[in-house]
This record gives structure tokens, C-alpha cells and sequence, in this order.
């Protein structure tokens, strides 16, 4: 039920605050603009300042990049923990989500609330942690900043129980196929 109205509510345009893989964040679909808009809105972040993106699969994945880098699949394959990985050349993106190096950060979810979230929408969610930029990321639903759920268009219904101590991993694959840690 909870993924029906999350759905129906990113359909429409609308930023969802919900639980991801990783800390609680603030959603919209990330390749509509007016919706990552209201999102940079409600951080009171610079657009300049890229956001994270989820996708449920390598498919997925491979649909919004000119080209997936080996080395990217390696490492996915071999991690157990939620990892952001910088992609260079996006397309299908709002161009809100792309950063002025024509990069994007994305993170493959495979389980949970955010996976089937994904797999209904069919595209996918922006995921930026449920602060206000400069504040520290809430580690369960409690810590969400009241104005956040206040002006966000729908607040996912599950696991306000849920306490998260860690960001996803954050690496970039420069030009040489060398790893850069950008967050552990």
C-alpha cells in the first residue's frame, strides 16, 4: 500500500521523504526537473550541489549512461554494502541531477521498500538525505527536521523505527580505472 502511494505521489511530480537502503531521505522522479527542483527547494541547497540517484538494477543503470565502466560492475559485484558510484555521461536525466562535470552519482538498491519502489515507478528516484543542507543527516524518522515533513509532498508510512548509522560509500572511477574514495 505504502509503495502504491509513493508511486502515485512521484508520478505527479511530487517529492516524497521515505525510507532508503541508507539513511531516511527526500525522493522525486530524477529525470523531471519541476520535481528535482521543489527537492534543492526543500534542502535549501544550491543546484549546483549534485544529488544521489537510485536504480533497482544494472539494466536500469545501463539505461541512463553512454557507458557503464567494468570496473563499476566489479566493484558492485563484489560490495555488500550500499555504494554511490560517479558516473560520467548521464542521459535521460533532469539536468538538475547532473552536476557541472556531467557527472552523476547513482547507487543500485536490491532490497526493500526503495527496490520495489523503484521497480513500480519503472524510472528512477532521487535520494538526498531528509535535512537541511549543512545539517547533519537524520539517523531515524525522529531526527527529521520538522519543515522537511512539513512542505515534502508525502511522507512514506514505514520503519519510523529504523535507526541508520552510515551513508552509502561514495567512489569514482577515474579515466586510469583507479578507485577514488570520495566517502568511506
Amino acid at each position: 500500500m505504502e509503495v502504491e502511494k509513493a508511486v502515485h505521489a512521484l508520478l505527479e511530480k511530487k517529492t516524497i521523504v521515505y525510507p532508503t537502503d541508507t539513511v531516511w531521505g527526500i525522493g522525486c522522479d530524477a529525470t523531471d526537473p519541476t520535481a528535482v527542483a521543489k527537492v534543492f527547494e526543500l534542502k535549501n541547497r544550491v543546484e549546483s550541489k549534485s544529488l544521489i540517484v537510485l536504480v533497482n538494477s544494472t539494466q536500469m543503470l545501463t539505461n541512463y549512461l553512454e557507458n557503464v565502466p567494468e570496473r563499476a560492475l566489479q566493484v558492485l559485484s563484489k560490495t555488500s554494502k550500499p555504494t554511490t558510484i560517479i558516473y560520467d555521461n548521464p542521459k535521460g536525466f533532469a539536468k538538475n541531477t547532473i552536476a557541472n562535470d556531467n557527472t552523476i552519482a547513482i547507487r543500485i538498491v536490491s532490497e526493500g521498500f526503495c527496490n520495489e519502489l523503484i521497480a513500480k515507478f519503472g524510472k528512477p528516484i532521487v535520494s538526498t538525505s531528509a535535512n537541511i543542507s549543512g545539517t547533519p543527516s537524520p539517523k531515524c524518522f525522529a531526527e527529521i527536521d520538522k519543515a522537511i515533513l512539513d512542505n515534502v509532498d508525502y511522507v512514506v508510512n514505514l520503519h519510523h523505527e529504523k535507526i541508520s548509522v552510515k551513508s552509502s560509500t561514495i567512489l569514482r572511477i577515474d579515466a586510469h580505472n583507479e578507485i577514488q574514495v570520495i566517502r568511506a
